[in-house]
């Protein structure tokens, strides 16, 4: 992808909101959005007119003194919100954990594989799957779609039986993977897509697997909060890796 001079190369994120959006803008485009991921952010759309209205209500004043910005040539800005938590939870890729429970399921899902890239577009559509408020709109997906096409955003896919159980996906930024949704339609297959997402990762020269938003879930699994400023380091840090293997490997390795 041609790297021209993106909107994103005039925000400044010092004193940026820690919580919530820091810019709103409803472009959307893969080079976009590359854009943004690059410089430590992720899209939040929304589909509703009233979060519409909300969004703007509520950060107008934010907006005014220049703290959040409204990117140029936006139709419709408040229907996107780009996100920056400070800190920013990571799996740094050596400290990925494996809960108990999770290592005794592996080591009996003999019928389970995982995968890299099989089926981006059914992935991506499962996190979206049964979602009232749905942050992958369509034009998210699209854009998403291009950047796998591209070769910068990948799925890691879990199976039983060659059935599609779990899954995740995000984009990569260098050193840095940083991981959008989840789905999971056996216990544990989400998880799993994760923690081989993570290895997979650190095998390609990885460092840290970004998970955008901290909880208790993704404390199990290693996440540690990084200031924001560490982040953005990470993300510009010269990086030679190789690319993501695809190959079809046993789930149960996972446990060791």
């Amino acid at each position: 992808m041609t790297r021209l001079r993106s909107a994103w190369e005039s925000l400044e994120l010092t004193n940026a909101p820690a919580e919530g959006p820091v810019a709103f803008g409803d472009d959307l485009r893969p080079q976009n959005l590359l854009g943004a991921y690059r410089r430590g952010l992720y899209p939040f759309p929304t589909e509703s007119v009233e979060q519409r209205f909300l969004n703007e209500m509520l950060y107008e004043p934010e907006v005014a003194t220049g703290r959040v910005l409204v990117l140029p040539g936006s139709r419709d800005p408040y229907s996107v919100a780009w996100c920056s938590p400070d800190p920013r939870p990571l799996i740094l890729v050596e400290q990925v954990r494996v809960q108990r429970s999770l290592r005794r399921q592996l080591r009996n899902a003999s019928r389970w594989t995982t995968t890299a890239d099989a089926c981006f577009e059914r992935v991506v559509a499962q996190c979206r799957e049964g979602r009232s408020e749905r942050w992958l709109t369509d034009d998210l997906v699209a854009g998403l779609c291009r950047l796998h096409q591209l070769g910068y955003a990948h799925s890691v896919e879990v199976w039983e039986d060659g059935t599609l159980v779990g899954g995740t996906f995000g984009v990569r930024v260098g050193a840095v993977f940083s991981a959008d949704s989840q789905f999971t339609l056996r216990s544990g297959a989400g998880k799993t897509a994760v923690v081989d997402l993570v290895r997979r990762f650190a095998e390609a020269g990885g460092t840290a697997v970004d998970v955008q938003q901290d909880g208790e879930h993704v404390r199990l699994l290693g996440a540690r909060p990084v200031p924001r400023a560490r982040y953005v380091e990470l993300l510009r840090a010269p990086h030679r890796g190789t690319a993501l293997s695809t190959a079809t490997l046993p789930a149960g390795r996972l446990a060791d």
